[in-house]
């Protein structure tokens, strides 16, 4: 859950006949991969009238917004609205916009240039709570409540067998990070206040982790929420890619293995992304660019108990996924060689631009954003 809050009820009608039209653009937008053409630093051509069908005044594309910050990697993505996007980078970055992409204002928090800021949860344009990853001390919890004018570290771990990926909030006030295993079970840590003060869950209900087993921080989706009490957990490493699930806020967990493969440090699950508490989507795949990865995407309709593998999946590597609201199946995924649609709950994935991008937000107002290396940010746009 990259943006906070709830949607009025007001107009939700037309939001969900939105969504469904949004979708349906969504597949129009598809191209065979030999087509792809330049958009911006390698996105696929927009489509033409005859072309796009469905979408009527032009084709959808990743618009490119220039954040000014190409030396960056921007792998933590909040996604509030069609005008406000936060983003976490790189040598201690946090940038925000407000009026969709058009500037960028820094906002990172004084002294934080030796961190690496990996996920970053937005609860609207000015409340914001991110993480940065790394052993030990380097793992921290940043607070602002005045759009990043002023920050408070509320969290910096003191174990040195401790190492922070990602970070998640059910709603406005409780929330949760994960570390990979220490003495053989992952570490949650968890917030009752909207991520000022932190407490580590005891590890009592968490299975033991398998050897070399570990989470991705990779775009800030291996640890996500639906509804008010559901989290899944995303590893990779072990024997097995497995995924992670706590119907109580991360007292309890079971987990269950996935199709994707593992068995490799670089292999596994690297982002989730749940619907509502039932529908899933969990891909990843190998991160190393010489080597492939077949079955890089799964499925659940069983609140992650068991998972199947997508019988068309993404072509390479995904590391960020997103649902388009308001709609039952469509999604994407995205990673350093492009971005892939899903039309039908994840089961067969369709390429339809090759830019790079590591994560990926869809939010309540329709509008979805993409976030990588060399500094790279898009909206998706007519």
């Amino acid at each position: 859950m990259k943006r906070l809050g709830s949607t009025r009820r007001r107009g939700r009608g037309r939001l969900v006949a939105a969504g469904v039209a949004c979708g349906a653009a969504l597949a129009a937008m598809t191209v065979p991969a030999a087509e792809a053409g330049p958009l911006g630093q390698g996105g696929a051509r927009p489509l033409g009238r005859g072309e796009a069908g469905l979408l009527g005044r032009g084709a959808v594309h990743w618009a490119e917004k220039n954040t000014g910050t190409p030396q960056v990697r921007f792998r933590g993505l909040a996604a509030v609205d069609r005008d406000t996007a936060w983003l976490a980078g790189t040598a201690g970055t946090v940038l925000r916009t407000t009026d969709g992409g058009a500037s960028w204002r820094n906002v990172s928090p004084p002294g934080a240039a030796g961190l690496e800021f990996r996920d970053v949860e937005a609860f609207d344009a000015r409340r914001a709570v991110v993480l940065a990853i790394g052993e030990g001390e380097a793992s921290r919890v940043y607070r602002t409540d005045d759009g990043g004018a002023t920050w408070t570290e509320s969290f910096r771990n003191t174990d040195p067998k401790a190492f922070y990926d990602c970070l998640t909030f059910f709603d406005r006030r409780h929330g949760l990070a994960m570390s990979d295993p220490v003495d053989g079970r992952f570490r949650i840590l968890s917030t009752r206040d909207g991520g000022r003060t932190w407490r580590v869950l005891p590890a009592d209900g968490m299975p033991a982790a398998l050897d070399g087993e570990a989470g991705f921080a990779a775009s800030g989706q291996c640890l996500v929420t639906s509804g008010p009490k559901d989290v899944w957990l995303a590893t990779g490493g072990g024997a097995h890619a497995r995924v992670l699930h706590s119907a109580d806020r991360g007292l309890t967990w079971t987990a269950s293995d996935t199709p994707v493969p593992a068995g490799d440090a670089a292999r596994g699950v690297f982002a989730l992304a749940f619907r509502d508490r039932t529908h899933g989507l969990a891909v990843g795949g190998d991160y190393r660019p010489d080597q492939s990865s077949p079955q890089a995407a799964a499925v659940t309709a069983d609140g992650g108990r068991t998972w199947r593998p997508a019988a068309t999946p993404p072509p390479a590597y995904r590391s960020g996924a997103a649902w388009l609201p308001y709609t039952r199946g469509a999604a994407l995924a995205v990673g350093p060689t492009g971005t892939d649609l899903t039309t039908d709950a994840g089961r067969t994935w369709r390429t339809i631009d090759t830019g790079s991008y590591d994560t990926v937000d869809c939010t309540p107002d329709l509008s979805c954003w993409a976030a990588g290396e060399k500094g790279r940010v898009a909206r998706l746009e007519r």
